[in-house]
């Protein structure tokens, strides 16, 4: 490999490094009294955690649930296409349930029996 195209690689590395940490300490000042709503009815549950969400919000929605469920929090995904199409009656009254969504706008994802 040449010489060049290392430290070419290597910078290009370093400068994504500094914009995820940049970005993540912006994310930081997000953080308002939601954040502790959302994390009490976690922490409350008394059901399931149900994660949902359409395209690769439910390819992190997944690994979500895996995550929770490795830790002993019972969770499951269910897919936001599918709610709409009958699977709402899995959930009970008890579950807490994470909407993911990347725009906020999809339609399932905003249907009003989620």
């Amino acid at each position: 490999m040449k010489k060049v195209h290392i430290q070419e690689v290597l910078q290009i590395a370093r400068e994504v490094i500094i914009l995820e940490a940049k970005t993540l300490e912006g994310l930081s000042h997000s953080l308002d009294e939601s954040f502790v709503d959302a994390v009490d009815a976690i922490r409350g549950c008394t059901g399931r955690i149900i994660v949902t969400g359409i395209g690769k919000s439910a390819t992190i929605g997944r690994k979500i649930v895996a995550t929770f469920n490795s830790i002993n929090i019972p969770a499951s995904f269910l897919h936001a296409a599918d709610a709409l199409h009958g699977d709402l009656g899995s959930l009970q009254s008890e579950d807490v349930v994470i909407c993911l969504s990347k725009s906020g706008n999809t339609a399932e994802i905003k249907a009003p029996h989620l």
